[in-house]
């Protein structure tokens, strides 16, 4: 199954807590926002969303 991993960057406020705990490297940090490099690796495990405390992150099955 393929999951969209959708960052909103007027929410993101780039704590780096996404990039940390996603066990497959999904995210990255860039210009102090993080951006999705890995997007297609999403797993749909829910960790980046359920530690963002922004709400910034959103994945959908796509």
């Amino acid at each position: 199954m393929a999951y969209r991993v959708t960052i909103d960057t007027d929410k993101c406020t780039g704590d780096g807590e996404c990039v940390d705990v996603c066990p497959v490297e999904v995210y990255e940090l860039q210009d102090g926002k993080a951006v999705a490099i890995n997007g297609e690796e999403c797993l749909g495990c829910d960790s980046c969303v359920e530690v963002c405390e922004q709400d910034a992150i959103e994945i959908e099955e796509s």
